[in-house]
């Protein structure tokens, strides 16, 4: 034997052990080894081969492995932990378990949701079959999931759980539902209602509604469901992060009017553990409001009472006089409001709390803002006026969590119905158990819209994406001002008078104006 001989020999050993077995030896061994494990070739065809029993293949084979001439290396994507998924499976009897490395940077050990949705996409795609029912419940990773389908038989797709938006790249658990339905070809049965709700009441009414309603009807036929559980940890569980109290309840405000058994009404919503209680009349600067908030002052409650709506400093320095700690400044700048049109009372929402915040401060009181909020303009003026807090409603309807079935224009546009407290439809509704008499009586005194479509915007279409946008806009508003708070931004805001040249001359452009 030569030495370019001598070196292919060696070339062929997988190290010195295998130089043990002869030359003949290895070349065969190495031959049947290719056969066997690259060609797919069974024992039987190559002993048929090599004129040798198929029991000396196996021995050659065994060989081979042992004395390092073959190699095996289970090779699967870097992201998969192949023995923890075996491990996993056969401990708990799975038909399948897939182990998904996370791999860590510095000190987090956070998941990666979109590492994980997917890999989840890809085993959805394999466990569904047609005419399955496939459940989603929310969760990071299935959103992450839903967003990386790309393959999925013909299936009916329904939501699980109600929606929660955590700032994904998909907008939350109905656009999950949407995206897999897309892929499948199958209907979609969302579900149009937050996850979290406040009360069974409102539960009961949600599930009621006909959307919901056809959704919860296929809970008992889903075949494949894909549930999210993650850790019950602030920062990690988002569902953690909703509830804010030591408690891990969500913060609770609850209104009554001024007319009936309030003060009974008032105390059991004080007993059931509400985080603020709300005196809610249209006119609040009267004298049924006052002694409605000297009454539940009575009870003694806890937790701040806020009272309203007015919009002049009197109104505010007798409702505090009374006992209320925020006064809620506003009256018919809503986007459902009809009473200026109707009475020609009101007052222009950003006077009315420059002057009623500049009151209640002499008290060290504070008042909210409610109504007349379109953009994040209009959040940044409110507090620059003043106000602690504004209370936004028209534009949060047109949004997935406001409840609400989900309705379709004829251009395809999604929308929510919204409607006045005061409307005809609302009294009507309040009013359904009363005598035809009062019922007649009480219509007369419509001051609200019925109906009104609150378009999605594609592009915002949750609740969070709102929020996102206006503290976008406030923080500029701060910045513009030299402000590092709140506080600092309202003491240092000038206020002018703005001529509605000016206002239409900061409106932007969508076309050219020549």
């Amino acid at each position: 034997m030569n030495s370019s001989e001598e070196i292919a020999v060696a070339g062929m050993s997988a190290g010195r052990s295998a130089l043990r077995m002869g030359p003949a030896e290895l070349v065969q061994a190495a031959a049947m080894a290719r056969r066997f494990y690259l060609e797919g070739k069974s024992k039987i065809q190559i002993a048929e081969e090599f004129g040798v029993s198929r029991f000396k293949v196996a021995r050659v084979l065994e060989t081979a492995l042992e004395r390092d001439l073959v190699r095996i290396e289970i090779r699967v994507p870097a992201e998969l932990d192949a023995e923890r998924s075996d491990a996993l499976r056969a401990r708990y009897g799975l038909r399948h378990a897939v182990v998904v490395e996370s791999p860590a940077e510095g000190e987090d050990e956070s998941p990666d949701p979109e590492n994980l949705g997917e890999v989840a996409a890809d085993l959805l795609g394999e466990l569904v079959t047609e005419g399955d029912v496939l459940g989603l419940a929310w969760g990071r990773s299935t959103i992450h999931m839903a967003a990386a389908l790309d393959r999925l038989p013909p299936c009916t797709v329904v939501q699980l759980t109600g929606v929660y938006d955590a700032g994904t790249a998909e907008r939350g658990s109905v656009e999950a539902v949407r995206r897999a339905a897309q892929v499948s070809g199958g209907e979609a049965h969302p579900i149009y209602a937050p996850m979290l709700l406040p009360d069974p009441a409102t539960a009961a009414a949600l599930r009621s509604q006909t959307g919901i309603a056809r959704a919860f009807e296929y809970f008992d036929k889903v075949t494949v469901a894909c549930v999210s559980i993650g850790s019950w940890e602030p920062g990690i569980s988002t569902v953690h992060d909703m509830l804010s109290d030591a408690e891990g309840k969500l913060r609770i405000a609850a209104a009554v009017g001024i007319n009936g058994d309030f003060v009974g009404k008032a105390k059991q919503l004080l007993d059931a553990g509400v985080d603020t209680l709300v005196i809610d009349t249209a006119h609040g600067h009267q004298e049924s409001m006052i002694a409605a908030i000297k009454a539940v002052r009575a009870l003694d409650p806890q937790v701040p009472i806020v009272a309203g709506n007015i919009v002049a400093a009197e109104g505010v320095k007798d409702l505090i006089e009374a006992g209320a700690d925020i006064i809620k400044v506003g009256v018919g700048p809503g986007a459902m409001c009809t009473t200026r049109m109707m009475t020609g009372v009101g007052r222009p929402q950003f006077s009315a709390v420059l002057e009623c915040a500049a009151e209640a401060k002499k008290y060290g009181k504070h008042v909210w803002a409610d109504g007349g909020v379109r953009h994040p303009r209009d959040v940044a003026m409110a507090l620059a006026a003043g106000a602690s807090n504004v209370m936004i409603g028209s534009w949060f309807a047109g949004t997935y969590e406001s409840p609400g079935d989900l309705q379709q224009d004829a251009n395809g546009r999604l929308y929510k119905e919204s409607f006045g407290m005061a409307s005809a439809r609302a009294v009507k509704n309040r009013t359904s158990d009363e005598s035809a008499y009062d019922r007649a009586r009480k219509a007369l005194f419509e001051e609200g819209i019925s109906t009104s479509r609150m378009f999605l915007d594609p592009t915002r279409p949750g609740v969070e994406d709102l929020i996102d946008s206006i503290i976008a806009g406030v923080r500029s508003s701060c910045t513009y001002a030299g402000a590092g708070s709140l506080a600092e931004f309202e003491e240092k805001s000038v206020v002018g008078i703005q001529s509605a040249a000016g206002y239409a001359e900061g409106k932007p452009l969508h076309a050219s104006w020549s």
